[in-house]
């Protein structure tokens, strides 16, 4: 039975990871939030998982370090820095960050890089994503997860060709840019959809999650296929074999 211990306990994730934890036969070594040492948790758990916030990572990371556990991170919204850290972390320990824990969107982002791979830039690449109204980041983590997806498959950097926003007067749109719109409102636990449109026809790859339960199960069994890896930063398409 491996012991999990969560960082962010009491947010809607962490108590969503809780209970998949008990669903999974696994054990809740306890939880820390904003304020709390991470370290009261180490000594209990075999691996973390991490939802916190970006601010919160640097400490995760060396609490994490200093027990010698395994962390799953799924904290969105880092910086570049933030990734410098996992790298260096990960030296160390096993370290999976994700920008979504879901089984369905890890397939998707793998469908996504496919296509990209496949089509030509004559194939026009948008992504539109939609979150409940507390969402306080844009583009989701998963968006972006998916526009690298869609960046690896054409060879290419999502920094040099990712549009953000549009609006007034544009100009046409550049070919071989991969663009990002995001919806906010309700409860929407998160839908992402990834168009390639070229003349005459029009691809379309979607995933619609009605429960953040989905992510909590992602997270688990992300925590279950890390333990026991060697030091070294991973993804959840290795959790699917992929």
């Amino acid at each position: 039975m491996a012991r999990i211990g969560i960082i962010g306990s009491q947010g809607r994730m962490g108590q969503a990871i809780a209970a998949a934890i008990g669903e999974a036969g696994e054990q809740f070594a306890g939880g820390v939030d904003k304020g709390e040492d991470v370290s009261s948790i180490t000594q209990a758990a075999d691996v973390l998982i991490d939802f916190s916030s970006p601010a919160a990572l640097e400490g995760n990371l060396d609490a994490a370090m200093a027990a010698g556990l395994p962390i799953v991170i799924g904290t969105t919204g880092l910086e570049e820095r933030h990734h410098w850290l996992i790298d260096a972390a990960a030296q160390a320990i096993p370290v999976l960050q994700t920008g979504n824990t879901s089984l369905g969107v890890t397939l998707l982002a793998h469908l996504v890089r496919e296509a990209a791979a496949r089509l030509g830039d004559d194939w026009d690449i948008e992504i539109v994503e939609t979150h409940h109204r507390m969402k306080v980041d844009a583009p989701s983590g998963t968006a972006l997860l998916l526009g690298e997806a869609a960046a690896k498959g054409r060879e290419v950097s999502l920094a040099d060709h990712a549009v953000r926003g549009r609006d007034g007067i544009t100009g046409r749109r550049e070919a071989g840019t991969i663009g990002f719109a995001a919806l906010r409102g309700g409860s929407v636990a998160g839908d992402h959809t990834v168009h390639f449109l070229a003349d005459n026809e029009r691809l379309s790859f979607s995933h619609l999650a009605e429960n953040r339960g989905i992510f909590a199960k992602g997270a688990v069994r992300a925590a279950q296929w890390l333990m026991g890896k060697q030091p070294g930063r991973y993804t959840m398409p290795e959790v699917l074999g992929l």
